[in-house]
């Protein structure tokens, strides 16, 4: 059991590494930095370095110029990403030992394995389909569910004897909502970020002067298209780009109102532990909205990029473990 909780922790850890590096390479531009996969201009391991490896490569992909900062970048995220995956699969094995089987069920970890299973086929897919929007936010979402079944099992696999009870009139339902209200902004900000789309508006709080700017919905959320183009093959309209980014906006104006609900609901708790998660979803969502309109006004920064995609997962996963943690609190009251 030891080994698994260690496991766990460390596979936790690396998915919020490998989201955060995914984000990196992404907004680096160099998710196409390998023209293929798993390998790397045919390389499994490493990039084509030595003059005749770069002339091999070039014969090979003439229409794909090798770049190898940029192929660097992207096959350390497949390492990692490859890492996690064989972490899953020890967990997964673990978790059908006679003895773990006693204790929790291996449905989850099973599942979980599957979900790598279908992360690494959507990363396959952003490659061979060159960063078609679609699958860039399935994969984006992908690892947000990883990280989620990772965090839900490592709060399963802490033992505690007594744990605390929930509130007395505890925001089940308002917990949910804000949770969801964050997997729905999480899909518009992967979609933003696949569309490069997030200078469609480079002011705040207006969008190109306006409060309510030219914008066409129905190609902004066409999904099945490639990446710039129009369903029909005809490059993507600003207004269509503007349309994305401005849906993203007003979803932030939907999690502040949920997630800041729910803080001042568990913060009248009488439980000091709700108090503290109250005040730590203020903070993280605080720190998220920062990111975002700094991003705006400071025209896309890599670090404070990438800084938003991690605050994302951060709030993500305290809203889990609320959620989570009153779902528990309920089983204390009724002992």
């Amino acid at each position: 059991m030891r080994l698994y909780r260690r496991l766990l922790f460390a596979a936790t850890l690396l998915a919020v590494l490998v989201i955060g590096l995914g984000a990196y390479v992404r907004l680096s531009d160099a998710g196409l930095g390998c023209p293929d996969w798993p390998g790397c201009y045919g390389h499994w391991l490493g990039v084509p370095d030595e003059a005749h490896e770069q002339q091999a490569a070039q014969q090979t992909w003439p229409q794909r110029p090798l770049e190898t900062g940029k192929a660097w970048k992207e096959m350390v995220h497949r390492y990692l990403a490859g890492t996690l995956g064989l972490l899953i699969l020890a967990l997964c094995l673990l978790s059908w030992r006679t003895e773990l089987r006693q204790r929790q069920s291996p449905a989850l970890p099973t599942l979980l394995l599957g979900i790598v299973g279908l992360q690494a086929a959507l990363g396959m897919w952003t490659v061979t389909l060159l960063l078609k929007p679609l699958i860039v936010t399935l994969h984006l979402l992908g690892g947000m569910t990883t990280l989620a079944l990772l965090l839900a099992l490592l709060l399963r696999a802490k033992t505690t004897d007594d744990p605390p009870a929930a509130p007395a009139t505890p925001p089940r339902r308002l917990a949910a909502l804000a949770l969801i209200v964050v997997i729905m902004q999480i899909a518009l900000g992967g979609w933003v970020s696949s569309n490069y789309a997030a200078l469609a508006c480079p002011d705040f709080p207006q969008c190109q002067g306006q409060w309510q700017p030219t914008m066409d919905f129905a190609q902004a959320f066409a999904v099945h298209r490639e990446l710039g183009q129009t369903a029909d093959g005809s490059l993507l309209s600003n207004q269509a780009l503007t349309a994305i980014h401005w849906s993203h906006r007003l979803g932030a104006l939907a999690v502040l109102l949920a997630v800041g609900m729910l803080a001042l609901r568990l913060s009248g708790s009488g439980e000091r532990r709700w108090r503290y998660w109250s005040g730590g979803l203020l903070a993280l969502l605080a720190l998220q909205i920062g990111l975002g309109i700094a991003n705006i006004l400071l025209a896309l920064p890599l670090p404070l990029a990438v800084a938003h995609n991690l605050g994302a997962a951060a709030l993500f996963s305290a809203l889990l473990a609320v959620n989570i943690g009153l779902l528990q609190g309920r089983h204390a009251n009724y002992r």
